[in-house]
């Protein structure tokens, strides 16, 4: 098993709440995360581990293990079970561990019945900084995190990827809620891999769909929550120049990004007009998970004005701006620093990051001009 960074943000959270809830996209790794901290388990997908924890529930509530819960979403009336044993001995932590793949359910029930009583951590995919391997980390960019899907062994991109998208639309997304044919699933995955990266049309999309694009906000809003989109915000600051207010839409696992857009190898991927697009959303997704994994509460957003001046990431983060832009360079040119810093004064950020693949980092002052694994180590403090 790979160690996971976010284990010790995990544990901290046990320390402290009744109760923890662990999100994160299908086959991401939370099973055995979870299962790697012991106690007693039980999959509420199935109808016999539901029977199990209906009968021994008594037991089960009261038992100095920790409690693990996996798709707890499938079985709702747990909820409510959870508060009252939660409430009959408010002292005591890390009783519950509650694993779920698409946080709209999930986070519904919790809002419910356990605020205040549960706390939230995300797993993604394997991500750059947790790969030791030279050719593993060589794989991720092109075949993504997922551990199955390439990135561990060499093989199983792009067919791994597409099939997991196609079991996603034809039976998950559906049972989750969402209200759209596989076919118009599908077809509304391929739009977003050919608009990942860019700023979000919803009527553009929807009358390609036929579809309104009250619609398709809705149907966004699944595939968010089942952690295969990310919604980057646009950035609202009192500035001289008009900034547009759109969100920019971004597959978060690049894999499967690149499996929908027919790219199967790193040459292949490089010679695609769209490539600093993709370059661009990979380091946004390491970035912000590495914020996570230093256990810090941030906000991110991109920043583009209507003269088309913009900045791929701004998180705040500890009462500060940070400013990224990504370039898929392994010699970056003084004025794509100057661009940076021109950009960045705008808003005041108070870090700058050019993050191109040039080994290692050059720092000065508030820039830094690095490859993504000096990016992740200066985010998680290292």
């Amino acid at each position: 098993m790979i160690p996971r960074k976010i284990a010790s943000v995990l544990h901290h959270r046990l320390g402290s709440f009744p109760a923890v809830a662990m999100v994160g996209p299908r086959q991401c790794g939370k099973t055995t995360l979870a299962r790697s901290l012991g106690g007693r388990y039980f999959d509420l997908e199935q109808e016999p581990e539901r029977l199990r924890l209906d009968l021994e529930w008594d037991r089960v509530a009261v038992s100095p293990e920790l409690v693990v819960l996996d798709e707890a979403q499938a079985w709702p009336e747990i909820f409510a079970r959870l508060r009252g044993a939660i409430d009959e001995d408010r002292g005591r932590n890390g009783r519950f561990l509650l694993l779920g793949s698409v946080s709209p359910s999930l986070m519904r029930h919790v809002s419910e019945s356990l605020a205040g009583r549960l706390a939230l951590v995300e797993l993604t995919p394997l991500a750059l900084s947790e790969l030791r391997d030279g050719d593993q980390r060589g794989r991720r960019w092109v075949f993504g995190g997922y551990a199955d899907g390439g990135v561990l062994r060499g093989h199983g991109h792009p067919v791994w990827q597409l099939d997991y998208l196609e079991l996603l639309a034809q039976r998950d997304l559906p049972n989750w809620g969402l209200p759209a044919l596989a076919q118009t699933t599908g077809r509304l995955l391929r739009m977003l891999a050919a608009v990942h990266a860019q700023e979000w049309n919803a009527s553009a999309v929807g009358k390609s769909l036929a579809l309104s694009y009250h619609t398709v906000n809705g149907y966004l809003d699944y595939l968010e929550g089942a952690f295969l989109i990310r919604r980057l915000p646009a950035f609202h600051a009192n500035i001289r120049k008009r900034l547009v207010k759109r969100p920019k839409v971004l597959w978060r696992d690049s894999g499967l990004l690149h499996a929908l857009l027919n790219v199967g190898d790193r040459e292949t991927l490089l010679n695609q007009p769209w490539v600093g697009a993709s370059w661009e959303g990979f380091v946004i997704e390491q970035a912000l998970t590495a914020f996570q994994h230093s256990d810090r509460r941030w906000q991110a957003f991109h920043m583009r004005t209507a003269d088309q001046r913009e900045l791929d990431l701004v998180v705040e983060v500890d009462g500060e701006l940070w400013a990224f832009e990504a370039k898929l360079t392994a010699t970056p040119r003084p004025s794509d620093l100057a661009r940076l810093n021109a950009n960045a004064d705008l808003i005041g950020a108070h870090r700058r990051f050019l993050v191109c693949q040039r080994g290692g980092s050059m720092k000065k002052d508030a820039q830094v001009v690095c490859d993504l694994e000096a990016l992740t180590d200066y985010i998680e403090g290292r």
